[in-house]
């Protein structure tokens, strides 16, 4: 009987698709994850389900739309009726952990979460910033490295808690617990499936100093758009630019254009010190004999404005560069070495990914596992994607709710009106194949009517075919 195949989830917070070298960035530096891409197969285009954290993360782990498994915005919990992808797999077989982010509850103001059914190692740690008592990294930082604890804890570091050294980043941290499970953590004589979840790239833009000086912010491209942009999109993002996180964070207009530039570098900072240690997470699983049986996946939960199209951080945007992520599949011997795949996918798609490796089932999941379109043994099974806001991250008042989909080149956006807020109903409009970069909004041209008109259809049809209809019906009346 063959071996089970286990799985090893690295995934980030906030890193847009174009973070990447594989994915044609010249300027950022992933040599570890391009090599991942190059051993497996690098798909272009994969829309999460939200684009802030919470609604995002609660689809992955239950492969569920929004709209169905109730986590609409950050600082809900999912419901208790709602089941995770870890307990199938612990069903199946699979011995079940995760090391830092989690997020399918509220974690502000010192809160804490309790690991999930089915997850038998739990290293929890919301972010690297003092909260929870919880917070799993804090404790290592106390006992590994007490002097940078007590420097950050009393306020003498010349470091923040974004720059920690090297040795004791929370991304380092990550990598040492991942490293150390793969190497001693795991159960006896059973399959894995193992979360990583880093937090970087998230804000605040920081970076070890070592790896800050690996980039120049004067070389780095300036972010796209202009403020011109702004008056043929929805009222909302020149409310953004102004002040993010519905005036919880500074805006676009708050930057100056060296700021911009420097935000930039230490985002990409962030992302090579990532990269490294998924470096050393690579090697570990080819020591300790892991690599041939271990699915890797590499990925993220939503993106980040970076100042293009004059928006910051994240919220009801819809741009690619906040609902669209890296994503990668190694698996050698079964998925091609550099292969590529245009097709538009999404983020549940993984949770059924996990559960056709397994063997295993996760009633009301609503992805289509890639496993067929990674090996190239089946096609594409749908050609939309949907992402959907419902006030989700800062609630803004009045609310902003936003739900787009993509189908082939063509992307709508619908901003909601009366009833759901009393914001007016506006929208956006984009032919990919013309404007990658989202700059022009075609919702009111007359020449794009048909189009808009087929989409708004279309995206009906798409919230319908999507409504959760499991639970069993047991005769007509």
């Amino acid at each position: 009987m063959p071996q089970p195949t286990n799985i090893l989830l690295l995934c980030t917070d906030q890193q847009r698709f174009s973070a990447l070298g594989a994915a044609g960035n010249p300027e950022i530096q992933t040599p570890n994850l391009d090599r991942l891409a190059a051993q497996g197969a690098l798909f272009e285009n994969c829309y999460v389900q939200s684009p802030v954290c919470a609604p995002s993360r609660a689809s992955l782990m239950t492969g569920r739309y929004l709209h169905n498994h109730g986590l609409w915005a950050n600082g809900v919990a999912l419901r208790e009726t709602e089941q995770v992808v870890a307990e199938p797999l612990t069903a199946a077989g699979y011995d079940c952990g995760l090391v830092g982010k989690y997020h399918l509850a509220a974690c502000a103001d010192g809160r804490t979460e309790q690991p999930p059914p089915g997850m038998r190692v739990f290293r929890w740690a919301h972010d690297p910033y003092p909260r929870s008592s919880e917070n799993a990294y804090h404790r290592y930082l106390q006992v590994a490295h007490p002097e940078i604890y007590g420097q950050l804890s009393n306020g003498t570091a010349d470091f923040d808690w974004d720059s920690v050294p090297t040795q004791a980043h929370y991304s380092r941290w990550i990598g040492d617990e991942t490293r150390r499970y793969l190497t001693s953590g795991r159960a006896d004589n059973q399959p894995f499936f193992f979360i990583a979840n880093f937090f970087d790239p998230h804000h605040g833009f920081g970076a070890p100093a070592e790896y800050l000086a690996r980039y120049h912010p004067d070389s780095l491209s300036v972010p796209i758009g202009s403020a011109a942009e702004l008056e043929t999109k929805p009222d909302i993002y020149t409310e953004a630019s102004k002040e993010s996180y519905a005036g919880h964070a500074r805006g676009f207009t708050d930057y100056t254009a060296a700021e911009l530039q420097q935000v930039k570098a230490a985002y990409y900072a962030m992302v090579s010190l990532v990269d490294d240690e998924v470096g050393g997470i690579l090697a570990t699983l080819e020591a300790e004999g892991l690599a041939d049986d271990t699915l890797v996946i590499f990925t993220s939960d939503h993106g980040e404005m970076l100042g293009d199209h004059q928006l910051m951080l994240k919220g009801p945007m819809m741009y690619d560069c906040a609902v669209r992520v890296p994503l990668i599949l190694r698996w050698p011997g079964r998925i091609q070495a550099g292969r590529r795949v245009d097709d538009l996918v999404q983020w549940i798609d993984l949770t059924s990914t996990f559960l056709d490796l397994a063997g295993a089932d996760l009633p009301g999941a609503q992805g289509q596992s890639l496993l067929p379109l990674a090996t190239g043994s089946g096609p594409a099974v749908r050609d939309w994607a949907l992402c959907e806001y419902r006030n989700s991250g800062h609630p803004y008042d009045p609310p902003v709710h936003t739900t787009m989909l993509r189908r082939g080149a063509s992307k709508i956006v619908v901003h909601h009106g009366a009833p759901s807020s009393s914001r007016a109903r506006q929208g956006e409009l984009y032919d990919l194949a013309a404007d990658p970069d989202e700059l022009v909004n075609h919702w009111d041209d007359p020449a794009y009517a048909g189009e808009r008109q087929q989409m708004t259809e279309l995206l009906l049809d798409v919230l319908v075919a999507t409504e959760d209809r499991s639970q069993p019906r047991h005769a007509v009346w």
